[in-house]
C-alpha cells in the first residue's frame, strides 16, 4: 500500500465529493468532518427524502462501478475505453463525473449521495481491487492487509506452455478455424452470445486461440462464476493438506456452539450447493457482497437454514465463499493465507494472471469476483484433465477430478428439463446437452466457459459478454469433437 494514500492524496480525492455535503452543513448549521472522517450527519429530513431502498441501490450500484473500475484499470490490461464499456447496465447507467479516480494510487470513488462518503476500491497487488463497505472513508484504508511483501509473483511469459506463453499454438487446422469463424459471428451464430475470446486444448496443447479486438492473451476480464471452480480447487488442496474434511462438519466457529443445526453442514454439502441455507435467489445475498462491501464471514456465515443440508439445491454464492473461509479458519493464519490460492494453486500451473479479489476482512470472494485470462483457465481445465498433477507434481487430491464431476445429492429442478446438473462448484454436460461424451465446465455469467471432456483429454475456454442468447457451449464442444474425430 502505498503511503500517500493515507497522505495529502486523501484530501484531495475526496474534497470533490464533500464539497456539496458543506454546503449543506452551512445552510443547516451543522458542522463539517474532515475529509477523511467523512461529511457531517444530515437532519433527518434530508435522510427520509429517499426511500431507504432507493439509497442502498444507488449505495450498492456506486460500490459495484467503483470496484469494477479499480479492477479493470489497474489490473485487466484492458484499455480504459474497455473498461467502460463491459460496466454493468446498473452501474453503467451512473454519471461518469461521479467517479474520481487516483492513478498513482490505484483508488477509484464514486460520489453517490451528498450526504454519504464515495464509495471506494483500493487496488493491492496480487489481489485486485477491494470494495470498502457503505460508510467508509479513505482512513479505512490503513487497515487494509498489505500484500506479503517477501511473496513475489513470478513471471513465466518466456517459458514454454503450459507453464509459460511460448511454444503453445499448434499449426491452424481449417476444421477448427471454421468453428472458431463461426462463434465470432456472435449472436448471428448458431452458437449465439457475443465471444471475445476462445481456446481449445488437448493433450496438453493449444489446437485454435481467437480473440475479439483490444482482447489477447494477457487481457484478463471478469469470470463471474467461473471462479466457483477455484474454490473447489482450493478446498481440494485443503484436502492434500490435511486441513480439512470435506465429509465432516465444516470447521466455521460461527456454527461451533453446541446445538446449532448449521454445525451440521459439511464443506461437501456447501460446494455441491446443498448447504440448506435460505435465501430468496441466487442475488441474496451476494448482492449486498459484490455491492455493498458486506463481509461473508458476517452476512453469510451468520445465515440460517430452512432445509436439512443435502436435500435442496440452491445456487448460492455465500456456499461457496464459506468452503474457501472453512480453509481459511483450518490453517489458522490469515497471513499467510492471503497467498494460499497464489502459492498453493494459481502461480504453481502458470495462472499468474488471475486474480481472485477480497473483502476489506481478506475472505476471497471467489463465487465470482475474479479476473483471468483465456489461457489461464485453459491452463486449470488442463490441471483437471489431468486429476489435479501438473507436469508430475501433484496438486489436487488424487481422484478430484471424479469427485467434482459427480451429481451433488440434491440437483437443480431444470435438469428434469434437461438443462445441465451441478456437481461441485462445476456445472455437468452430457447426452441431456447434446454431448457425445460427458465433460463438466467452470461456468460464469455472460458466457464464461472452461470444459473439460476427460474422455478426449481436451479443454474448451470461451469467454464472453453475451447480452441476448446466451452462447452453447455444448453445441459447439460437440462440433470440436466431430472435428477433431475426422
Amino acid at each position: 500500500m502505498k503511503s500517500t494514500l493515507l497522505g495529502v492524496s486523501i484530501a484531495a480525492l475526496l474534497v470533490g465529493s464533500c464539497a456539496s455535503v458543506a454546503q449543506e452543513a452551512e445552510q443547516t448549521r451543522q458542522p463539517v468532518q474532515n475529509a477523511a472522517a467523512g461529511p457531517a450527519r444530515p437532519e433527518a429530513s434530508a435522510m427520509t427524502s429517499r426511500s431507504d431502498v432507493s439509497r442502498h441501490d444507488a449505495a450498492r450500484g456506486a460500490g459495484y462501478r467503483a470496484l469494477h473500475l479499480c479492477s479493470g484499470l489497474f489490473e485487466s490490461e484492458m484499455s480504459e475505453e474497455m473498461v467502460y464499456a463491459t460496466l454493468s447496465r446498473s452501474s453503467r447507467a451512473a454519471d461518469e463525473g461521479a467517479d474520481m479516480i487516483d492513478r498513482e494510487n490505484g483508488v477509484v470513488a464514486v460520489r453517490y449521495l451528498d450526504d454519504m462518503p464515495p464509495r471506494i476500491a483500493v487496488h493491492r497487488d496480487n489481489l485486485g481491487c477491494t470494495q470498502l463497505p457503505i460508510g467508509a472513508t479513505m482512513e479505512a484504508v490503513q487497515h487494509l492487509t498489505p500484500w506479503p511483501a517477501d511473496v513475489e509473483r513470478p513471471n513465466f511469459d518466456d517459458q514454454d506452455w503450459p507453464l509459460g506463453d511460448q511454444n503453445a499454438v499448434e499449426p491452424p487446422r481449417a476444421e477448427l478455424e471454421a468453428l472458431l469463424d463461426e462463434a465470432f459471428l456472435d449472436q448471428e451464430s448458431k452458437y449465439a452470445g457475443d465471444t471475445w475470446g476462445v481456446v481449445i486444448v488437448q493433450n496438453g496443447r493449444i489446437l485454435a486461440e481467437r480473440y475479439e479486438e483490444g482482447y489477447e492473451m494477457h487481457v484478463s476480464a471478469r469470470t463471474n462464476s467461473m471462479c466457483k471452480s477455484l474454490s473447489v480447487s482450493l478446498v481440494g488442496v485443503g484436502v492434500r493438506e490435511g486441513l480439512v474434511d470435506i465429509h465432516a462438519p465444516a470447521p466455521l466457529e460461527a456454527w461451533s456452539r453446541p446445538g446449532d443445526p448449521r454445525g451440521a453442514i459439511t464443506i461437501a454439502d456447501m460446494l455441491g450447493m446443498n448447504s440448506g441455507f435460505w435465501t430468496s435467489g441466487a442475488g441474496n445475498p451476494q448482492i449486498d457482497i459484490y455491492g455493498s462491501g458486506a463481509p461473508p464471514a458476517e452476512i453469510s456465515a451468520l445465515n440460517m437454514m430452512d432445509a436439512e443440508p443435502g436435500t435442496r439445491f440452491v445456487y448460492s454464492g455465500s456456499d461457496t465463499i464459506l468452503s474457501t473461509h472453512a480453509v481459511r479458519e483450518a490453517l489458522g493464519d490469515d497471513e499467510a493465507f492471503l497467498s494460499f490460492p497464489h502459492r498453493e494453486l494459481l502461480w504453481r500451473i502458470g495462472m499468474t494472471r488471475t486474480v481472485i479479489e477480497t473483502d476489506w476482512l481478506d475472505d476471497f470472494l471467489i463465487s465470482g469476483q475474479c479476473w483471468s485470462t483465456a489461457r489461464d483457465f485453459a491452463r486449470f481445465g488442463i490441471l483437471y484433465a489431468n486429476d489435479g498433477v501438473w507436469e508430475g507434481e501433484r496438486i489436487l487430491p488424487e481422484g478430484w477430478s471424479e469427485f467434482v464431476a459427480t451429481p451433488a445429492a440434491a440437483q437443480p429442478a431444470s435438469v428434469a428439463v434437461g438443462r445441465p446438473g451441478y456437481g461441485a462448484q462445476f456445472w455437468l454436460y452430457g447426452d441431456a446437452q447434446g454431448m457425445p461424451s460427458p465433460g463438466y465446465s467452470a461456468a460464469g455469467a455472460l458466457g464464461q466457459f472452461a470444459m473439460i471432456v476427460p474422455e478426449h483429454d481436451l479443454v474448451v475456454v470461451r469467454r464472453g459478454l453475451d447480452i441476448g442468447d446466451g452462447f452453447n457451449i455444448a453445441e459447439f464442444t460437440a462440433d470440436v469433437i466431430a472435428a477433431l474425430e475426422d
